[in-house]
């Protein structure tokens, strides 16, 4: 952070602790919720969102002077789209089974809430370079938590991390000893990431007393 000066530098950091855009302004769950059965998955989500967002965010703020106020959403929501065409033809092009895996829930990175409250929040009232700094604070925000409970749901559930096997079962089936953990599918329920985004909130709560609600 050497490079940023310290209010520059917050746009990173902020996110990525006291106002982390899942566990402490609630959005994006839906994703959260429904692709980290799979630790593969929850990063390439991650990153997915990181270059929507970043992108996405400098080039409303580029337009932020022409954009008729009456059209802002639709312009934003055209932005947006584009640039999850982009993702999406990507990965059918260089990882098509996780785009498979993935599917309808890269498209529905357009209606992801993160990614449209910061354009209406900051990049249409800020410069390039900070709208940048937003996005990629906030993106990396997002991707950490879907990482941390694709890390568990994973590992708890399937006894693999990254299709590889770690624990219980999936080590079985490899031949390989086991060291007598049985794999949980009850962790791949979309309920379980609920529970563990939770457990996050309850972490950072306890660390942090001003972020508790009166």
């Amino acid at each position: 952070m050497g490079l940023l000066s310290k209010k520059d530098a917050k746009l990173i950091t902020d996110p990525l602790t006291d106002n982390n855009p899942i566990t402490i302004q609630v959005l994006g769950i839906c994703s959260a919720l429904a692709i980290t059965a799979e630790l593969k998955a929850s990063l390439v989500m991650g990153i997915a969102v990181l270059f929507v967002l970043g992108v996405g965010n400098v080039v409303i703020s580029l337009m932020r002077n022409i954009i008729p106020s009456k059209i802002r959403i639709i312009v934003q929501l055209i932005v947006v789209a584009s640039l999850v065409i982009i993702v999406d033809q990507v990965l059918k092009a260089y990882a098509f089974e996780l785009s498979k895996t993935l599917s309808v829930f890269i498209g529905l990175i357009i209606t992801n809430c993160i990614i449209m409250g910061r354009f209406e929040a900051f990049a249409l009232g800020n410069g390039p370079w900070r709208s940048f700094l937003d996005g990629i604070g906030n993106a990396l925000g997002y991707a950490v938590i879907l990482i941390i409970v694709g890390f568990f749901r994973e590992l708890l559930g399937s006894g693999s991390l990254f299709g590889f096997p770690v624990l219980g079962d999936a080590i079985e089936k490899t031949g390989v000893y086991s060291i007598g953990y049985e794999n949980n599918g009850f962790m791949l329920m979309p309920p379980m990431a609920l529970i563990i985004v939770g457990l996050i909130i309850w972490v950072q709560r306890s660390r942090n007393k001003d972020l508790i609600e009166d």
